[in-house]
């Protein structure tokens, strides 16, 4: 009788599949924005009123689905591009970290921007996501203690860093409030998200 070892699988293949699968989950979320906002122009924009009203107890439902709406393609487009080349970075650790760095922030940032924003308004957009995903690179390798999420974070500082300090002033039609929420949430997730507090037992 003979039988067969099965082959161990490299390091290699391991990190592709990682790396697959995080950016699987990143065209699942990006291809749900683009369908909504398919939806919602059909509509004639009935979905919009699922984003976030601030203070309003039935807004809360917006802070799960405010990041899949958008005023038009042209906002959503605008979203996009950030959204792909920021997330595609986070995607490279796997879709469970992509997923850990979505969900707080989307919560977390979220929830900020219920309280904070102005009364009788309506926030939607991926605008946070992004601003939570940039602040996450930003600082998890001060976090991580690794060199190279270090410069990973100057190059987003160097790419986006004048884009998103100016996205903080105030400006008619543009929620500063979703900005710094999500920006906050992005460190606060780098932080729970830390590789010396993973190894805490």
């Amino acid at each position: 009788m003979s039988s067969q070892i099965p082959a161990k699988r490299s390091g290699r293949s391991v990190d592709t599949a990682k790396i697959g699968g995080g950016l699987k989950l990143l065209a699942a979320l990006l291809g749900l924005m683009w369908l909504s906002e398919v939806i919602d122009t059909a509509t004639n924009g009935s979905l919009d009123q699922y984003g976030i009203i601030s203070r309003e107890p039935r807004g809360l439902i917006g802070i799960l689905t405010a990041p899949f709406l958008h005023l038009g393609f042209g906002h959503l487009i605008s979203n996009t591009l950030p959204l792909v080349t920021l997330g595609a970075i986070i995607a490279i650790s796997g879709a469970t970290r992509l997923f850990q760095v979505t969900a707080i922030v989307t919560v977390i940032g979220g929830f900020g921007t219920w309280l904070i924003s102005p009364p009788n308004t309506i926030t939607i957009g991926a605008s946070g996501l992004v601003f939570g995903y940039a602040s996450y690179l930003i600082v998890r390798g001060l976090f991580n203690r690794r060199l190279g999420q270090v410069v990973v974070g100057i190059i987003v500082i160097m790419v986006w860093g004048s884009a998103l300090l100016t996205s903080l002033l105030p400006q008619d039609g543009i929620s500063w409030q979703g900005h710094l929420c999500g920006g906050i949430a992005g460190l606060l997730a780098a932080w729970v998200l830390a590789d010396d507090k993973r190894r805490v037992k």
